[in-house]
Protein backbone atom coordinates (compact mmCIF):
# COMPACT_ATOMS: atom_id res chain seq x y z
CA UNK A 1 0.00 0.00 0.00
CA UNK A 2 1.48 3.32 -1.13
CA UNK A 3 0.65 6.36 0.99
CA UNK A 4 1.53 9.80 -0.34
CA UNK A 5 2.22 12.69 2.04
CA UNK A 6 2.28 16.22 0.61
CA UNK A 7 3.63 19.22 2.50
CA UNK A 8 5.13 22.58 1.53
CA UNK A 9 7.38 25.14 3.20
CA UNK A 10 4.81 27.83 2.36
CA UNK A 11 2.84 26.54 5.35
CA UNK A 12 5.44 28.21 7.57
CA UNK A 13 4.88 31.55 5.81
CA UNK A 14 1.29 31.85 7.00
CA UNK A 15 1.80 33.80 10.22
CA UNK A 16 -0.75 34.32 12.96
CA UNK A 17 -0.68 36.59 16.04
CA UNK A 18 1.50 35.59 19.02
CA UNK A 19 -0.25 32.97 21.10
CA UNK A 20 -2.62 31.96 18.31
CA UNK A 21 -3.25 28.18 18.38
CA UNK A 22 -3.11 27.81 14.57
CA UNK A 23 0.62 28.35 14.19
CA UNK A 24 3.52 27.16 12.01
CA UNK A 25 4.77 24.86 14.79
CA UNK A 26 1.87 22.53 13.95
CA UNK A 27 3.50 21.61 10.63
CA UNK A 28 6.94 21.34 12.22
CA UNK A 29 5.50 18.86 14.74
CA UNK A 30 3.93 16.78 11.97
CA UNK A 31 7.08 16.75 9.86
CA UNK A 32 9.11 15.71 12.91
CA UNK A 33 6.91 12.74 13.80
CA UNK A 34 6.74 11.53 10.19
CA UNK A 35 10.55 11.27 10.05
CA UNK A 36 10.30 8.23 12.34
CA UNK A 37 11.59 4.91 11.05
CA UNK A 38 8.13 3.38 10.71
CA UNK A 39 7.29 6.06 8.13
CA UNK A 40 10.31 5.44 5.92
CA UNK A 41 8.13 3.89 3.19
CA UNK A 42 5.95 6.94 2.73
CA UNK A 43 6.01 8.58 -0.68
CA UNK A 44 6.66 12.27 -0.10
CA UNK A 45 6.11 15.30 -2.24
CA UNK A 46 5.59 19.05 -2.25
CA UNK A 47 2.14 20.51 -2.59
CA UNK A 48 1.97 22.48 -5.85
CA UNK A 49 0.27 25.85 -6.05
CA UNK A 50 -3.41 25.53 -6.80
CA UNK A 51 -5.28 27.43 -9.49
CA UNK A 52 -7.99 30.05 -9.08
CA UNK A 53 -10.22 27.82 -11.21
CA UNK A 54 -9.86 25.10 -8.58
CA UNK A 55 -10.76 27.50 -5.77
CA UNK A 56 -13.79 28.64 -7.80
CA UNK A 57 -15.17 25.10 -7.71
CA UNK A 58 -16.39 25.87 -4.18
CA UNK A 59 -15.97 29.62 -3.57
CA UNK A 60 -17.48 32.58 -5.40
CA UNK A 61 -15.41 34.93 -7.51
CA UNK A 62 -16.19 38.01 -5.41
CA UNK A 63 -14.85 36.31 -2.28
CA UNK A 64 -11.70 35.06 -4.04
CA UNK A 65 -11.03 38.52 -5.45
CA UNK A 66 -11.62 40.16 -2.09
CA UNK A 67 -9.10 37.87 -0.38
CA UNK A 68 -6.48 38.58 -3.04
CA UNK A 69 -7.09 42.30 -2.60
CA UNK A 70 -6.80 42.08 1.19
CA UNK A 71 -3.60 40.02 1.14
CA UNK A 72 -1.04 42.25 2.91
CA UNK A 73 2.55 43.04 1.95
CA UNK A 74 3.46 43.40 5.63
CA UNK A 75 1.83 42.89 8.99
CA UNK A 76 -1.51 41.16 9.54
CA UNK A 77 -4.97 41.79 8.10
CA UNK A 78 -7.86 40.48 10.20
CA UNK A 79 -10.78 38.89 8.34
CA UNK A 80 -12.59 38.31 11.64
CA UNK A 81 -11.57 38.19 15.29
CA UNK A 82 -9.54 34.98 14.94
CA UNK A 83 -8.85 34.66 11.18
CA UNK A 84 -6.07 36.72 9.67
CA UNK A 85 -3.75 36.97 6.67
CA UNK A 86 -0.02 37.67 6.63
CA UNK A 87 2.14 38.26 3.53
CA UNK A 88 2.67 34.51 3.20
CA UNK A 89 -0.92 33.45 3.74
CA UNK A 90 -2.12 33.60 0.13
CA UNK A 91 0.59 31.22 -1.11
CA UNK A 92 0.07 28.91 1.86
CA UNK A 93 -3.66 28.71 1.16
CA UNK A 94 -3.10 28.14 -2.55
CA UNK A 95 -0.58 25.39 -1.79
CA UNK A 96 -3.21 23.77 0.42
CA UNK A 97 -5.65 23.80 -2.50
CA UNK A 98 -2.95 22.54 -4.88
CA UNK A 99 -1.96 19.80 -2.46
CA UNK A 100 -5.54 18.57 -2.15
CA UNK A 101 -5.90 18.54 -5.95
CA UNK A 102 -2.54 16.79 -6.47
CA UNK A 103 -3.39 14.17 -3.86
CA UNK A 104 -6.72 13.53 -5.55
CA UNK A 105 -5.03 13.17 -8.92
CA UNK A 106 -2.45 10.72 -7.54
CA UNK A 107 -5.07 8.56 -5.87
CA UNK A 108 -7.41 8.49 -8.86
CA UNK A 109 -4.52 7.68 -11.21
CA UNK A 110 -3.45 4.82 -8.97
CA UNK A 111 -0.04 6.37 -8.28
CA UNK A 112 -0.89 6.22 -4.56
CA UNK A 113 -3.36 4.09 -2.64
CA UNK A 114 -4.24 7.05 -0.43
CA UNK A 115 -2.81 10.42 0.55
CA UNK A 116 -2.44 12.84 3.46
CA UNK A 117 -2.02 16.57 2.80
CA UNK A 118 -0.29 18.29 5.73
CA UNK A 119 -0.64 22.01 4.97
CA UNK A 120 -2.15 25.02 6.72
CA UNK A 121 -4.33 27.07 7.11
CA UNK A 122 -7.17 24.57 7.58
CA UNK A 123 -10.31 24.80 5.47
CA UNK A 124 -13.56 23.26 6.68
CA UNK A 125 -15.05 26.44 8.20
CA UNK A 126 -14.65 28.46 4.97
CA UNK A 127 -18.06 28.97 3.42
CA UNK A 128 -18.76 29.75 -0.23
CA UNK A 129 -18.18 33.44 0.35
CA UNK A 130 -16.79 33.83 3.87
CA UNK A 131 -13.57 33.10 5.75
CA UNK A 132 -13.91 32.07 9.38
CA UNK A 133 -12.47 29.84 12.07
CA UNK A 134 -8.85 30.15 10.85
CA UNK A 135 -9.98 28.94 7.37
CA UNK A 136 -9.81 30.60 3.93
CA UNK A 137 -10.48 27.90 1.31
CA UNK A 138 -12.18 24.55 1.90
CA UNK A 139 -9.58 22.13 0.54
CA UNK A 140 -11.59 18.99 1.30
CA UNK A 141 -14.62 20.31 -0.57
CA UNK A 142 -12.46 21.45 -3.47
CA UNK A 143 -10.87 17.99 -3.72
CA UNK A 144 -14.31 16.37 -3.81
CA UNK A 145 -15.63 18.72 -6.47
CA UNK A 146 -12.45 18.41 -8.57
CA UNK A 147 -12.82 14.62 -8.61
CA UNK A 148 -16.37 14.99 -9.87
CA UNK A 149 -15.77 17.68 -12.47
CA UNK A 150 -12.52 16.35 -13.94
CA UNK A 151 -12.93 12.61 -13.52
CA UNK A 152 -16.68 12.12 -13.61
CA UNK A 153 -16.90 10.51 -10.19
CA UNK A 154 -20.57 10.36 -9.26
CA UNK A 155 -20.54 10.02 -5.47
CA UNK A 156 -17.98 11.47 -3.07
CA UNK A 157 -18.12 11.35 0.73
CA UNK A 158 -16.41 13.93 2.94
CA UNK A 159 -15.93 12.64 6.48
CA UNK A 160 -14.92 15.17 9.14
CA UNK A 161 -13.75 14.13 12.61
CA UNK A 162 -12.41 17.55 13.65
CA UNK A 163 -13.77 18.58 17.05
CA UNK A 164 -15.44 21.61 15.43
CA UNK A 165 -18.27 21.19 12.95
CA UNK A 166 -17.32 21.85 9.34
CA UNK A 167 -19.97 24.45 8.61
CA UNK A 168 -18.22 25.46 5.40
CA UNK A 169 -18.29 21.97 3.89
CA UNK A 170 -21.91 21.56 4.97
CA UNK A 171 -22.78 24.91 3.40
CA UNK A 172 -21.10 24.02 0.11
CA UNK A 173 -22.81 20.63 -0.26
CA UNK A 174 -26.15 21.29 1.49
CA UNK A 175 -28.18 21.02 -1.73
CA UNK A 176 -25.98 18.44 -3.49
CA UNK A 177 -27.26 14.85 -3.61
CA UNK A 178 -23.92 13.63 -5.07
CA UNK A 179 -21.77 14.45 -2.02
CA UNK A 180 -22.36 13.05 1.45
CA UNK A 181 -20.93 15.08 4.34
CA UNK A 182 -20.53 13.27 7.68
CA UNK A 183 -19.25 14.89 10.87
CA UNK A 184 -18.53 14.09 14.49
CA UNK A 185 -17.89 17.18 16.61
CA UNK A 186 -18.38 18.61 20.08
CA UNK A 187 -21.64 20.51 20.55
CA UNK A 188 -22.26 23.14 21.72
CA UNK A 189 -18.99 24.62 20.45
CA UNK A 190 -17.81 26.94 17.68
CA UNK A 191 -19.24 27.49 15.07
CA UNK A 192 -22.63 26.54 16.53
CA UNK A 193 -23.85 24.40 13.63
CA UNK A 194 -23.98 20.62 13.31
CA UNK A 195 -27.20 19.53 14.98
CA UNK A 196 -28.37 16.04 14.10
CA UNK A 197 -31.48 17.63 12.55
CA UNK A 198 -29.33 19.39 9.91
CA UNK A 199 -29.66 16.85 7.08
CA UNK A 200 -29.39 18.84 3.82
CA UNK A 201 -31.87 19.07 0.95
CA UNK A 202 -31.32 15.43 -0.03
CA UNK A 203 -30.59 13.81 3.35
CA UNK A 204 -26.88 13.65 2.52
CA UNK A 205 -25.71 15.59 5.60
CA UNK A 206 -25.01 13.28 8.54
CA UNK A 207 -24.17 15.05 11.80
CA UNK A 208 -23.29 13.07 14.93
CA UNK A 209 -22.67 15.66 17.68
CA UNK A 210 -20.85 14.64 20.84
CA UNK A 211 -21.08 16.22 24.29
CA UNK A 212 -18.30 17.83 26.29
CA UNK A 213 -16.41 15.10 28.12
CA UNK A 214 -17.28 12.32 25.68
CA UNK A 215 -14.41 9.99 24.87
CA UNK A 216 -13.47 7.20 22.54
CA UNK A 217 -16.45 4.95 23.32
CA UNK A 218 -19.02 7.61 22.35
CA UNK A 219 -16.96 8.61 19.30
CA UNK A 220 -16.73 5.02 18.07
CA UNK A 221 -20.41 4.46 18.73
CA UNK A 222 -21.31 7.52 16.65
CA UNK A 223 -19.41 6.05 13.72
CA UNK A 224 -20.59 2.46 14.19
CA UNK A 225 -24.26 3.32 14.67
CA UNK A 226 -24.80 6.38 12.49
CA UNK A 227 -22.03 7.40 10.12
CA UNK A 228 -20.63 4.09 8.82
CA UNK A 229 -24.06 2.60 7.95
CA UNK A 230 -24.96 5.76 6.04
CA UNK A 231 -21.64 5.69 4.19
CA UNK A 232 -22.11 2.03 3.27
CA UNK A 233 -25.54 2.78 1.83
CA UNK A 234 -24.26 5.83 -0.07
CA UNK A 235 -21.36 3.79 -1.54
CA UNK A 236 -18.91 6.62 -2.29
CA UNK A 237 -16.48 6.26 -5.18
CA UNK A 238 -13.95 8.52 -3.41
CA UNK A 239 -13.62 9.31 0.27
CA UNK A 240 -12.16 12.63 1.46
CA UNK A 241 -11.26 13.04 5.13
CA UNK A 242 -11.23 16.37 6.94
CA UNK A 243 -8.62 15.17 9.39
CA UNK A 244 -8.78 17.40 12.45
CA UNK A 245 -7.11 16.10 15.59
CA UNK A 246 -8.41 18.63 18.12
CA UNK A 247 -10.78 16.08 19.65
CA UNK A 248 -7.67 14.67 21.35
CA UNK A 249 -7.84 14.88 25.14
CA UNK A 250 -4.81 17.20 25.28
CA UNK A 251 -6.24 19.83 22.93
CA UNK A 252 -6.79 23.30 24.45
CA UNK A 253 -9.74 24.37 22.27
CA UNK A 254 -12.31 21.72 23.18
CA UNK A 255 -13.29 19.08 25.73
CA UNK A 256 -13.52 15.70 24.04
CA UNK A 257 -11.30 12.93 25.34
CA UNK A 258 -10.13 11.01 22.29
CA UNK A 259 -6.78 9.25 22.18
CA UNK A 260 -4.47 8.69 19.24
CA UNK A 261 -5.77 5.12 19.01
CA UNK A 262 -9.26 6.45 18.29
CA UNK A 263 -7.96 8.25 15.22
CA UNK A 264 -6.22 5.10 14.08
CA UNK A 265 -9.42 3.13 14.59
CA UNK A 266 -11.63 5.52 12.62
CA UNK A 267 -9.09 5.69 9.81
CA UNK A 268 -9.17 1.90 9.44
CA UNK A 269 -12.97 1.90 9.49
CA UNK A 270 -13.07 4.50 6.71
CA UNK A 271 -10.51 2.48 4.77
CA UNK A 272 -12.88 -0.50 4.95
CA UNK A 273 -15.62 1.62 3.37
CA UNK A 274 -13.23 2.90 0.71
CA UNK A 275 -12.04 -0.64 -0.03
CA UNK A 276 -15.61 -1.82 -0.49
CA UNK A 277 -16.92 0.94 -2.76
CA UNK A 278 -14.11 3.28 -3.88
CA UNK A 279 -11.21 1.03 -4.82
CA UNK A 280 -9.53 2.10 -1.59
CA UNK A 281 -9.28 5.71 -2.71
CA UNK A 282 -8.89 8.13 0.22
CA UNK A 283 -7.61 11.71 0.28
CA UNK A 284 -7.05 13.11 3.77
CA UNK A 285 -6.43 16.81 4.43
CA UNK A 286 -5.28 18.35 7.70
CA UNK A 287 -7.74 20.49 9.64
CA UNK A 288 -7.31 21.26 13.36
CA UNK A 289 -5.19 19.93 16.21
CA UNK A 290 -3.51 22.48 18.44
CA UNK A 291 -1.64 20.62 21.17
CA UNK A 292 1.62 19.66 19.49
CA UNK A 293 2.11 16.36 21.33
CA UNK A 294 -1.50 15.34 20.82
CA UNK A 295 -1.23 16.34 17.16
CA UNK A 296 1.94 14.31 16.65
CA UNK A 297 0.53 11.18 18.26
CA UNK A 298 -2.75 11.47 16.36
CA UNK A 299 -1.19 12.12 12.97
CA UNK A 300 1.17 9.19 13.52
CA UNK A 301 -1.79 6.89 14.24
CA UNK A 302 -3.74 8.23 11.24
CA UNK A 303 -0.88 7.93 8.74
CA UNK A 304 0.23 4.54 10.07
CA UNK A 305 -3.31 3.28 9.51
CA UNK A 306 -3.34 4.71 5.97
CA UNK A 307 -0.10 2.80 5.35
CA UNK A 308 -1.82 -0.42 6.40
CA UNK A 309 -0.21 -0.77 9.81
Amino acid sequence: MTTLVLTHAASFGHLTPPGHPERPDRIRAIEEVLTGDRFRNLTRGEAPEGSLDSVALCHNEHYIGELRHLSPTDGLVYLDSDTSMSPGTWEAAMRGVGGAIAATEAVIAGDASNAFVATRPPGHHAETGRAMGFCLFDQAAIAARHAQRKHGIDRVAVVDFDVHHGNGTQDIFWADRSVMYCSTHQMPLFPGSGAISERGDHDTIVNAPLASGDGGAKFRSAFDNLILPRLEKFAPELLVISAGFDAHSRDPLANLNLSASDFGWVTRKLMDIADATAGGRIVSVLEGGYDLKGLQDSVAAHVAALMGA
